[in-house]
C-alpha cells in the first residue's frame, strides 16, 4: 500500500498526516491538539478549531474556514479610480446650451468623418469588401497580427535609415492601444514619463492609471510649438523611462523640422531615455513642409513608433494601429520585444477583417487621395487663421499639418470670462460654436479648432467667433476705435 506523509504549517503549528488513497489514518496534531482521522467515501475530513483536512484522490488539502461576508461591498479598483480623461472631465462639467436661433457648429471633435465631407477612398472600401467576401479573416488572428499584414506595414514604412521587417511590427486595436502597450512595456509604477504640453490627453490618462508619474515639458507657441529643450532636459531623472514626442502634433498642428528633431534626439541620447514617437499624423503635412520619422534620424536612441489608419486614411472607427520597433544597438533587445508580445496577448489583437484588408489599403490607395485630404486641411486652416488674425484679443497660430489649429486668448481683454473654459462655454451659448478649451490639454487661455468641417461651415464659424469677440472685447487705448469700425 502506498503511504504519503504531508506536513503543513499554520502559524506556528504543524500538521502531520499519514494517508493512502482511501482516507486519512494515524495521528494529526492541530493547534497542539491530537485528533484521529476519519475517512468518508475516500475523503477524510477532520474538524478542529476551524481547520479542515480533505483528501481527494490521494491528495490532502489544508484550509482554514473563512467567515462569510455579512453584506455586499464591491468597490472599483485603484486603476479604475485613477483613470481620468481630462477632456471628458472638463467638457462634461461645461454647461453647453446652444443658441436655439443658430445651428450648432462643433469644431471640437478630432474625427474627420463627423460631417461626411471627408470620406475615405474607394480603394480603401474595396479592400474591406474583398477581405469580407473571401471569408479568410473571420477567425482569431495571432495577438500581434497576421504575418502577412505585419509585413505589409513594414514594407510601407521601411527606409534605408530605419529598415523594418515583419518582426518589427505589432498590430494593435487603434493607435491608442499602441500607445498603451508602448507605455506599459517601458514603464513601471513609480517611473515617470515626459509628455508634451500642450499634448494629447490620453498619455496622462494611461500613465496615471498605471501609477506612472507624468512630467509635462513645454512647447513654445512663439516658435510654432517647438519643444523647450532646456525645460525638457531639466525634468529628466533616474526614474525617467520614456520620452513621448508627438509629431505632427495634436492639439497644435505643428510639424517639427529635421533640425529640431535632431536636437530632441540628442537630449534623449545624453540621458539614455527611449522615445515613444506618436506618429499617427505621419505624412499629414502641408505642401512645403517635410516630416521625417524620428527613427530615420536616430543613430543610437531606440524608438517605439505608434501609428495607424485612423487619420491619414480617414477611418478612425476601424481601430487599426501598429507599433514599429526601431531598436538601436540592441538596446531593446529580445526582452522588450517579448514584453510587447506578452502585453498584446491580454486581448486577442486587432480586428482580423481590417488586417485582411491592410495590404491592399496600403498598396492601392492612390496618391491623389492623400493630396486631396492635405489640400483641404491646408485651405481650411488658412481660412481660419486669416479670419481670426483680424480679431483683437485672439492669437491664432498657423499649423503645418495634422488637422488642428490653436488660438490664444488675451484673457485681460475679455473680463467677462474667468478662463478659457468659461470663454468657450459662452461661445456655445451665444453663437452655437463649440471649440475645445485648451485646459483639456493642460494649457489654459487657448482653444483648439478642428479644421475638418466643410469650408462654408468654417467660414460661418469664424464669423460667429469674430462677432462674439467684438461683443465681449474690452479695448485698450491703442485700439479703442476697433468697436466703432
Amino acid at each position: 500500500m502506498s503511504i504519503t506523509f504531508i506536513s503543513s504549517r499554520l502559524g506556528n503549528k504543524c500538521t502531520l498526516v499519514q494517508m493512502n488513497g482511501n482516507g486519512v489514518h494515524g495521528k494529526q496534531t492541530v493547534n497542539g491538539k491530537s485528533m484521529n482521522g476519519l475517512g468518508v467515501n475516500g475523503k477524510a475530513v477532520v474538524h478542529g478549531n476551524s481547520i479542515h483536512h480533505v483528501s481527494v484522490n490521494g491528495s490532502l488539502y489544508l484550509a482554514k474556514t473563512k467567515s462569510r461576508r455579512q453584506r455586499w461591498e464591491v468597490k472599483p479598483s485603484e486603476m479604475a479610480n485613477k483613470t481620468l480623461n481630462p477632456i471628458r472631465a472638463i467638457v462634461d462639467g461645461m454647461k453647453l446650451t446652444p443658441n436655439p436661433d443658430k445651428p450648432m457648429i462643433a469644431l471640437s471633435i478630432g474625427d474627420p468623418t463627423v460631417f461626411g465631407n471627408m470620406p475615405t477612398d474607394f480603394a480603401v472600401l474595396q479592400a474591406m469588401k474583398d477581405a469580407i467576401d473571401c471569408q479568410k479573416y473571420n477567425g482569431y488572428a495571432p495577438s500581434v497580427g497576421y504575418l502577412k499584414s505585419r509585413q505589409a506595414v513594414a514594407n510601407f514604412y521601411t527606409c534605408p535609415e530605419a529598415p523594418l521587417e515583419a518582426e518589427d511590427v505589432i498590430l494593435t486595436s487603434g493607435c491608442s492601444q499602441a500607445i498603451d502597450l508602448a507605455i506599459s512595456v517601458l514603464c513601471n509604477p513609480g517611473d515617470n514619463i515626459l509628455v508634451p504640453c500642450p499634448g494629447f490627453s490620453l498619455y496622462k490618462t494611461l500613465a496615471v492609471s498605471m501609477g506612472i508619474e507624468v512630467k509635462l515639458y513645454n512647447l513654445l507657441p512663439e516658435k510654432s510649438w517647438e519643444v523647450d529643450l532646456k525645460h525638457l532636459e531639466s525634468l529628466i531623472d533616474e526614474r525617467t523611462s520614456c520620452l513621448i514626442v508627438t509629431n505632427p502634433s495634436n492639439p497644435c498642428g505643428s510639424v517639427f523640422s529635421e533640425e529640431h528633431l535632431q536636437k530632441i534626439l540628442k537630449v534623449a541620447s545624453r540621458h539614455c531615455v527611449p522615445i515613444l514617437a506618436d506618429e499617427i499624423y505621419s505624412n499629414m503635412v502641408f505642401p512645403g513642409c517635410s516630416c521625417p520619422s524620428m527613427a530615420s534620424l536616430s543613430s543610437d536612441v531606440p524608438i517605439l513608433s505608434c501609428g495607424g489608419l485612423a487619420k491619414r486614411w480617414l477611418v478612425p472607427g476601424w481601430r487599426m494601429g501598429w507599433i514599429l520597433i526601431h531598436d538601436r544597438n540592441d538596446i531593446f533587445g529580445s526582452k522588450i520585444r517579448q514584453g510587447l508580445v506578452k502585453l498584446s496577448q491580454r486581448i486577442l489583437g486587432a480586428c482580423s477583417i481590417i488586417q485582411g484588408a491592410l495590404e491592399s489599403i496600403l498598396n492601392n490607395t492612390p496618391q491623389s487621395f492623400y493630396s486631396d485630404t492635405i489640400n483641404f486641411l491646408k485651405t481650411n486652416s488658412e481660412i481660419c487663421f486669416n479670419e481670426l488674425c483680424t480679431v483683437p484679443g485672439l492669437n491664432p497660430i498657423m499649423p503645418s499639418g495634422a488637422m488642428y489649429l490653436m488660438v490664444g486668448i488675451d484673457m485681460d481683454r475679455f473680463p467677462d470670462f474667468k478662463s478659457d473654459v468659461d470663454f468657450t462655454e459662452r461661445l456655445v451659448t451665444e453663437q452655437s460654436v463649440f471649440c475645445l478649451p485648451a485646459s483639456a490639454f493642460e494649457y489654459p487661455n487657448f482653444f483648439r479648432i478642428v479644421v475638418t468641417v466643410p469650408e462654408e461651415m468654417m467660414v460661418e464659424a469664424c464669423g460667429r467667433i469674430k462677432e462674439f469677440c467684438q461683443h465681449h472685447y474690452c479695448s485698450g487705448s491703442h485700439d479703442s476705435n476697433y468697436l466703432d469700425q
